[in-house]
């Protein structure tokens, strides 16, 4: 099997990565309050059938999680030198994460879209592309404490690319730069209308991209005419923004109609995006049907 196809599967699922934040109570929410939330995520995912899951990232936003602990950067201003964090700052709840399953997926909030999350408080830095260079050699050490503990895939976010506001071969030199870094296969997200940008992101070296295609279904009539060039693609079925839980034969159809465009064997079956801002009630049912969804697809091939 390639780097590409990395997972023996068909149809396997997995997510994008965040989960509801849910606080336990008890003697160990003293010394750590968000231990019990990435229990719970965890704990659901494999509950829902996810075959590779996440630590839950619970702990902050995509931003603020990564830039909060970098130094040259104070809240959300870039006050000076970007440098790398003094120590890991997801490896611990991956490290959790793969202590309960043997599949997971570390995730990294990309250098575009955090240059993007902040204000240029110092004259180093001219624009938020050289930010982003930074950034990106930051997290590099990131990328390979994550790699150390066991992963299956590392995923870049990067939903600003959508927007068209960014500089897309910053971007494309950053994501490479992260993902060259590491041994493991790399994933970029992308989720958005990919409408004036596919062209250019089906460039970045990655094994696979993985976008949305339940609340952006013309994602799908695009990008079945291009060539993923060998590339697996992370196919959001799920629709993320909202609270309602779709049923098995609604995802049912999302999936098939996939499977009309791409080979089977390269699809990796996910929700839009993160599941963060959904209740915990919600964000299971989401991934429990998603998950009965694609085993009926796959019994049917």
């Amino acid at each position: 099997m390639s780097k590409a196809y990395f997972i023996n599967k068909v149809l396997a699922t997995t997510v994008v990565g965040s989960y509801p934040v849910v606080k336990a109570g008890g003697l160990k929410s003293l010394f750590d309050p968000l231990a019990g939330a990435v229990e719970t995520a965890v704990t659901d995912q494999i509950g829902a059938g996810i075959d590779i899951i996440s630590d839950g990232q619970v702990r902050g936003d995509m931003i603020g999680a990564f830039t909060s602990k970098l130094p040259g950067i104070r809240e959300q201003e870039v006050i000076g030198k970007i440098q790398p964090a003094a120590a890991a700052i997801t490896a611990a709840d991956t490290k959790y994460a793969r202590s309960k399953f043997p599949k997971i997926k570390g995730i990294i909030t990309g250098p575009t879209t955090l240059a993007h999350g902040l204000h240029i408080s110092t004259p180093m830095y001219r624009n938020k592309e050289e930010v982003a260079l930074d950034l990106a050699a930051a997290l590099v050490t990131e990328a390979r404490a994550l790699e150390a503990t066991g992963i299956t895939l590392l995923q870049i976010d990067e939903p600003i690319l959508s927007t068209g506001i960014a500089d897309l071969g910053i971007a494309k030199q950053t994501v490479e730069q992260i993902a060259s870094s590491v041994r493991v296969p790399t994933c970029l997200h992308v989720c958005g209308n990919l409408g004036n940008v596919l062209d250019e992101i089906l460039k970045f070296n990655v094994n696979v991209l993985d976008f949305e295609f339940s609340k952006n279904p013309q994602n799908l009539d695009i990008l079945s005419r291009r060539d993923l060039d060998g590339k697996m693609l992370g196919y959001g079925c799920v629709d993320s923004s909202s609270e309602t839980v779709e049923t098995v034969p609604e995802i049912k159809k999302r999936i098939e109609k996939g499977v009309e465009y791409f080979d089977p064997k390269i699809l990796l079956i996910d929700p839009d995006c993160g599941m963060r801002m959904r209740s915990r009630e919600s964000a299971y049912w989401k991934l429990k049907n998603m998950c009965d969804a694609a085993k009926e697809v796959r019994i049917a091939l």
